[in-house]
């Protein structure tokens, strides 16, 4: 085959439409776009607009509302990594954080962060934790087998724009107080 001999697939082109030459063409005069009006002009954008009928939008029944300010934490129990632990998927010589417990498979994604809690049954590893969030039940139980949990600050939202939330904003007043 030769650079000449090149061509598209047969119907991967389409020739452009023929409009307006003359009523013995099936698009002449009116061109396809019906009779005189709004929509026959060019620019016409009427996007769900019915005629001044209440939009199909509006008679949407809506509920809820997508809270910009939550956060979506990956939740893990102790009895969970002392599982991981027994399985020796993770190593307590590491402090355990959200990235080691995606690779052992023990969560699937970090989200916002990631937050410790206590479970159902207690820790037998001496093992420090790098969270952002955790339970007091689960410091206990860390606490009491040897291990020390380290708090991280949680993932700055950027819808907030530099506002503290409100959680925050009451902590450093009574700080301040």
């Amino acid at each position: 085959m030769k650079l000449n001999q090149l061509r598209d697939n047969t119907g991967a082109r389409k020739s452009r439409m023929c409009v307006g030459r003359g009523i013995g063409c099936s698009k002449g005069k009116t061109c396809g776009r019906g009779v005189k009006g709004q929509k026959a002009r060019s620019g016409v954008a009427l996007k769900g607009f019915e005629g001044g009928q209440m939009s199909l939008l509006r008679r949407m029944p809506k509920r809820g509302f997508k809270n910009f300010a939550s956060h979506s934490y990956a939740v893990v129990n102790l009895d969970n990594i002392q599982e991981a632990i027994d399985s020796k998927k993770i190593s307590t010589a590491k402090p355990i954080d959200a990235k080691l417990l995606v690779e052992a498979g023990v969560i699937r994604r970090v989200g916002d962060g990631l937050r410790l809690l206590a479970g159902r049954s207690d820790l037998k590893s001496k093992v420090t934790f790098i969270v952002t969030g955790v339970s007091s039940g689960a410091v206990k139980a860390v606490e009491k087998a040897g291990g020390k949990v380290d708090v991280l600050p949680a993932k700055v939202n950027k819808l907030l724009k530099g506002k503290l939330p409100k959680k925050e904003r009451d902590r450093k007043s009574e700080a301040g107080k």
